[in-house]
């Protein structure tokens, strides 16, 4: 899924704008195509491998990886219209969506877990992670993406539209979660800079086609999307967020 002309809403658009070429996939994120590959292969992603894949949204991200690897996807979403989206998208793959909330996570067993620019909407990790090592097979692999640094502070919190979504967590305090659920990092990557650039790009995109965007989801919601990217921005410009890819281990025994 290359160039503008793939995604027909002004948000699509001006994601796909804001990106490199060849580096939107559908995603609502920082990432690029890229690092959804790197990450995919990091995690040993193979057409025998079994993935859940989850708040996957339209699956932008986890669509790319069954496209190229053409693993067994499962993709899980709280949102019935991002379901519905993903769906009709994965037609002709080996995938199947689930409409529910996480966790409880569903049942079976895993090789891979993903978790996707989406570990900073949990307040409370601890049940998350812990849910997320139980649906591993022996030998299995958690990717994610993390949004490392201290708790927002109440100015912040007042400052950031959605923030019952921001929990960005310092990294040692990470990495205890996951060596309590018997998972050990094997692989991490920071993504900072990259994502400060891709920030500030999106910033000036949804800036460009703000009359397009305001006509599809409101003058107050373009609103709050220029304002969580500014602060977006500036966190990751400044050092107050680091942005980390992880991939972590379960143990065989």
């Amino acid at each position: 899924m290359d160039g503008v002309n793939r995604f027909s809403d002004p948000l699509d658009q001006a994601r796909a704008a804001a990106h490199a070429a060849g580096e939107y996939a559908g995603q609502e994120s920082f990432m690029g195509a890229g690092e959804i590959r790197l990450l995919a292969g990091r995690a040993g992603i193979t057409a025998a491998t079994s993935v859940l894949d989850l708040c996957c949204g339209s699956a932008g991200p986890g669509l790319l990886i069954a496209r190229e690897l053409g693993p067994i996807y499962f993709g899980v979403d709280r949102d019935p219209r991002s379901i519905e989206v993903a769906r009709e998208r994965a037609r002709g793959l080996r995938c199947r969506f689930q409409v529910a909330t996480v966790p409880p996570l569903p049942d079976g067993r895993f090789d891979v877990v993903l978790l996707l620019e989406t570990m900073l909407a949990f307040a409370d990790k601890r049940p998350l992670v812990a849910a997320i090592a139980d649906a591993l097979a022996p030998g299995g692999r958690f990717a994610f993406t993390l949004e490392e640094g201290a708790p927002l502070t109440d100015a912040e919190r007042a400052q950031m539209p959605g923030a019952d979504t921001v929990w960005p967590i310092p990294l040692d305090a990470m990495r205890h979660l996951l060596a309590a659920a018997g998972l050990d990092v094997r692989w991490q990557h920071d993504y900072t800079a990259l994502h400060r650039d891709t920030a500030e790009a999106l910033v000036r995109s949804y800036a460009e086609a703000a009359p397009a965007i305001a006509a599809e989801i409101g003058d107050a919601g373009l609103e709050r999307l220029l304002a969580s990217h500014r602060m977006w921005a500036r966190w990751l410009a400044g050092g107050r967020i680091r942005k980390l890819a992880m991939v972590a281990e379960k143990g065989c025994s």
